[in-house]
């Protein structure tokens, strides 16, 4: 009974013993289920926060490739419209001769032939007027476009846009001839009431005429200062080109820009090169150069009002000039420019020394007197051989003696060696 209860209580120990190591093992693998679900599900929610992460990003790079699809399509479309431009075959340039009716012209074309032809619905009927460059559908020839005017470039290149920086003050020795210009030309452009009130036209232009620098183009220059006026310098070899009625286009082109840019000034410089006088043309140049002076001859005559536009020739030749040139009502004043007299010479040299450090020797009117027979450049180039022989031997000022020999090398009287000193080299280091 006693053996019995005994192993009765350590069955009880045992099962007891048996069955906390159960729980405990139990509760500790329901601990590591547990914790081994909590990191999956933990890995779980990194995994879907980084795939959400990669659709946000990818969404991103699929706008982005659709705006870039988007942008490349526009492209794509503004290039096969421009392609299909070019396939579209030229239109014929042509001129409006005359209108007929509200939608039909009368168009001469480029080719030759002149049409009578509609007006497309996209162009202005009132647009159209006789003289007008237009263009027209190759098949139907409808007038589908207005052209502007035709403008040759070059005529725009001989417009001066600064004003020149030469005054009254710089000339000497043209007292009477400045008196004369500003009369013709700045006068008429500044105060046109007076012309009004006496009743007369003022003078369209003038001619100056004399020897090499005497100061022709000076003259024209102060002018166009002095006037606040669009200064158009030409020189009269441009005017001649080589195929037939190309100068006369460019001188009428030169009149119709003076005109838009009025108050202007026309200086045509060495004028005799397509003024000469007309024979018995031998070749086609001859022939051509003609054809441009009779443009110029009409364009002076002014069939249209010229407004506020003066011409002014310079030429040294005018013993050589066609006489239908030198007619009144085209220059209404020809002016000489003579080499200035001893007085003359003074007052240019007095313009020329203006700047120049001269030294206590240097007297001016002595000098005028050693260069009779000079014009203004001749005098200007003494004055610059003067200072170059004062560089020459170091000096920061011009000595008598140097315009003496400045004078002999320009006027060509005597050949003087002039040694160069031995520390002239410096210059040159």
């Amino acid at each position: 009974m006693v053996f019995e209860e005994f192993i009765s209580t350590d069955l009880k120990k045992e099962k007891k013993s048996f069955t906390e190591e159960f729980k405990e093992e139990k509760e500790a693998n329901e601990n590591n289920i547990n914790n081994n679900l909590l990191k999956e599900e933990l890995q779980e929610k990194a995994r879907i926060a980084e795939l959400e992460s990669r659709i946000l990003k990818l969404e991103l790079e699929k706008k982005e490739l659709e705006r870039e699809n988007l942008q490349l399509m526009k492209e794509n479309e503004i290039l096969r419209r421009e392609l299909d431009r070019m396939r579209v075959p030229p239109l014929i340039v042509g001129t409006v001769v005359d209108k007929v009716g509200e939608r039909k012209v009368v168009v001469k074309s480029s080719t030759g032939p002149s049409f009578l032809v509609n007006i497309s619905h996209f162009v202005n009927p009132e647009d159209l007027t006789p003289g007008k460059r237009v263009c027209l559908n190759q098949q139907t020839l409808t007038v589908v476009d207005v052209l502007p005017e035709n403008k040759d470039y070059r005529a725009k290149a001989m417009e001066i846009e600064e004003r020149p920086n030469v005054r009254y003050e710089d000339i000497g020795g043209l007292e009477k001839q400045i008196q004369e210009v500003r009369e013709v030309v700045e006068l008429p452009l500044k105060h046109p009431e007076l012309f009004e009130k006496v009743g007369i036209e003022p003078p369209k232009g003038i001619l100056l005429y004399g020897p090499p620098g005497t100061g022709k183009t000076l003259l024209a220059k102060a002018v166009a200062r002095e006037t606040n006026a669009t200064f158009i310098r030409v020189v009269g070899s441009e005017l001649v080109k080589k195929f037939i009625g190309e100068g006369a286009t460019l001188v009428k082109d030169i009149f119709k820009l003076a005109k838009e840019k009025a108050p202007s000034i026309i200086f045509i410089d060495e004028i005799d090169a397509i003024a000469a006088k007309r024979t018995d043309a031998l070749t086609g140049g001859d022939r051509e150069v003609q054809r441009t002076l009779m443009q110029l001859l009409a364009e002076m005559d002014g069939f249209d009002a010229r407004g506020d536009v003066k011409i002014i020739g310079a030429t040294n030749r005018p013993d050589i000039l066609d006489p239908a040139i030198l007619r009144p009502g085209r220059f209404d004043r020809i002016i000489e420019v003579p080499a200035p007299d001893e007085k003359g010479r003074l007052e240019i040299l007095k313009i020329h020394t203006r700047k120049m450090n001269l030294a206590e020797d240097v007297n001016l009117e002595e000098i005028a007197k050693m260069t009779e027979g000079c014009v203004g450049a001749e005098l200007k180039a003494i004055c610059t051989e003067a200072g170059m022989n004062a560089i020459r031997e170091l000096r920061d000022y011009v000595t008598m003696e140097d315009f003496k020999k400045a004078v002999e090398k320009i006027m060509g009287k005597k050949k003087v060696k002039v040694e160069e000193p031995k520390h002239l080299e410096v210059l040159y280091r």
